[in-house]
């Protein structure tokens, strides 16, 4: 049995099925949900039957494809309702997703104000306020209520934790602490920490679990993210703190009529076992937007929806079909991320599309890239405003230099033109893609000129995951993710090119920044008390000062003296940790990072940059 076989189980049910435990209970339930993971399953209807053994059966009865009450698990071990067997499904299955805004209901352009005459949602700084200058907005004076900050306390504290215990000493029992704290955030109107908290225990069972997908800078990112979030719920006010708080539902906006020009459509598999697509189009004016289908499924879902309808107005085009062609658009709604809505008022027809080098779509590979890749930067960067809009896409125009050998494998070395050499890498690499066989067939061809369609990638050298291609032959266009190149397909090259000198790296791709960054990721596997046995780091921060960074010597050095810090008392018996300082070192060395690391990104797109 894997998490993708169980139906996804709401975050206060487990959370309310491992605190009903016993504590001689919760001291065996990462054991217990060891064992299910090895137990065969059956389903029938909503209802999925786990065997526990020869004689005993747990039932998760998912109506709607949730889990959604802590009664729609049971048990049939003498134990039950109080054995482990119910609170370990509930832990093994993936946390459910909260229910997505209905694409018919476009949001207004004003923000609702929120009612002062709820303690639960709202307080001011001064029940009578006195006036303020004409520019001030009454929003300034908002803030937390003490609701929202104790739960943004409590979100604090459960990521901390998950510091102090590391990946493997934050079992189930921690997981459902940050559950609890991410559904009393919910409902405190905390979406944004919320999601962050869900984020974090997801990528913990990945982890656990030895997930071959799991990367550590994901949760570093997760973690900084909430811990982030958290803190400045319990200090921002105003707009910021509207920011902070940020959506519990997809917001729309009416949009019109719009004219749209297919470009091209990727598959979309994600680690809970979710699969579909989302084709890309751009309007008149050069705006990208998404349309999308992603449900559970994995990889066979993203082949097979491919070639189904879109869903959107009365057109009867499939997404591939899309990619190539155009629709016409009225009544059109779109998320500040360029998501299409699908809403009854919407109303869409299949027109004619635009070849990559016909007018509006041969624009989009006019800007420079340095210029591209600012903008692509401030809408991938890890903490990015989820209301922010744009998208992470870069188009280039490329000559194919070869394949490079890297640390994690192979990538295709290209030069492009108005820009430096960048280095295109595989978008997934599941076989049943066609991504990483495209890409080798590419780079046996050096020479050959394309355009390309690529996501950032932040690091310090140019690099994209390659998304789409024009054709070797200049027919049409090719989606890396399902189209499969052939060597017929790939003409000669014009001019073969050996990979002569090396390009120039800019300075950040040898910066000493990576000794803080690996002392900020080996907390998470580890924990505190690893990181702090790691002893003296004068040597690093000596070097990190000299390559014209104090403030990273000194986060480095706070970072790990505050990981070694343990107090004793006047019997000399040791104290507990300071979780809550630790925490704090490790989000500004974390924030600090990622914005060092996203300037140097940015440099190295720039063609006129020192090198």
């Amino acid at each position: 049995m894997t998490a993708a076989q169980l139906p996804p189980v709401a975050p206060e049910v487990t959370a309310t099925l491992v605190e009903d435990l016993s504590p001689r209970l919760r001291k065996r339930l990462d054991a217990a949900v060891a064992k299910l993971g090895t137990r065969p399953t059956h389903r029938d209807g909503d209802t999925l039957t786990i065997a526990v053994d020869d004689e005993t059966e747990l039932r998760l009865h998912a109506p709607g494809g949730v889990v959604a009450t802590a009664d729609a698990i049971s048990c049939g071990c003498l134990l039950a309702p109080a054995c482990v067997h119910r609170a370990a499904a509930a832990c093994a299955a993936p946390t459910a997703d909260p229910a997505p805004e209905p694409a018919d209901r476009p949001e207004q352009t004003d923000p609702e104000p929120v009612s002062t005459t709820d303690p639960e949602l709202t307080s001011t700084t001064d029940p009578t306020p006195t006036p303020t200058p004409a520019t001030d907005s009454a929003a300034s004076l908002e803030v937390a209520s003490p609701a929202q900050r104790a739960a943004a306390d409590a979100l604090w504290s459960a990521g901390a934790a998950v510091l102090e215990a590391g990946t493997g000493g934050s079992g189930a029992v921690t997981q459902a602490v940050l559950l609890r704290a991410a559904h009393t955030a919910r409902l405190r109107q905390l979406p944004r920490a919320a999601g962050a908290a869900l984020s974090v225990v997801t990528l913990l069972r990945a982890a656990r679990a030895g997930d071959p997908s799991y990367r550590t800078a994901e949760l570093v990112t997760a973690l900084a993210e909430l811990l982030g979030t958290a803190y400045r719920v319990r200090t921002a006010s105003g707009a910021e703190l509207a920011a902070v708080r940020g959506r519990a539902r997809r917001p729309y906006r009416p949009d019109g009529s719009l004219r749209l020009y297919g470009l091209f459509t990727e598959p979309v598999v994600t680690d809970s076992g979710h699969g579909g697509v989302r084709t890309w189009v751009a309007g008149s004016d050069g705006r990208l937007c998404t349309v999308g289908d992603v449900a559970p499924g994995g990889v066979g879902r993203a082949l097979g929806v491919a070639d189904r309808a879109v869903r959107l107005g009365d057109s009867a085009l499939t997404h591939r079909e899309l990619g190539r062609a155009g629709l016409a658009v009225s009544g059109a709604t779109v998320s500040p991320d360029g998501r299409l809505g699908a809403g009854k008022g919407v109303k869409a027809v299949s027109a004619g599309g635009a070849a990559w080098t016909e007018p509006p779509l041969a624009a989009l590979w006019q800007t420079p890239p340095s210029e591209q890749a600012a903008h692509a930067l401030r809408f991938a960067s890890r903490y990015a405003d989820p209301e922010g809009g744009g998208s992470d896409l870069l188009f280039l125009n490329v000559e194919l230099l070869g394949a490079v050998r890297e640390p994690g494998g192979t990538c295709l070395l290209a030069l492009c033109e108005g820009g430096p050499a960048v280095r295109l890498t595989v978008a997934d690499d599941d076989p049943a893609l066609a991504h990483r066989d495209n890409l080798m067939l590419l780079a046996t061809a050096p020479g050959t000129r394309l355009r390309i369609i690529g996501r950032l990638v932040s690091a310090p050298h140019p690099r994209l995951t390659l998304l789409a291609c024009s054709h070797p032959t200049g027919q049409g266009a090719i989606d890396l993710g399902f189209d499969r190149l052939s060597r017929a397909d790939l003409s000669d090259p014009v001019a073969p090119v050996h990979l002569a000198p090396r390009q120039p790296e800019s300075s950040g791709a040898h910066s000493p920044l990576y000794l803080l960054e690996r002392r900020v990721e080996q907390t998470v596997p580890a924990g505190r008390a690893a990181l702090g046995m790691l002893g003296d780091v004068t040597a690093e921060t000596r070097r990190i000062r000299r390559a014209g960074l104090p403030t990273a010597a000194g986060l480095l050095a706070a970072l790990c003296a505050s990981a070694a810090q343990r107090d004793r008392d006047l019997f000399g018996r040791l104290l507990p940790a300071d979780t809550d300082g630790f925490a704090t070192h490790w989000l500004s060395a974390a924030r600090y990072t990622a914005a060092v690391s996203e300037s140097l990104c940015a440099a190295a797109w720039n063609p006129t940059r020192d090198t």
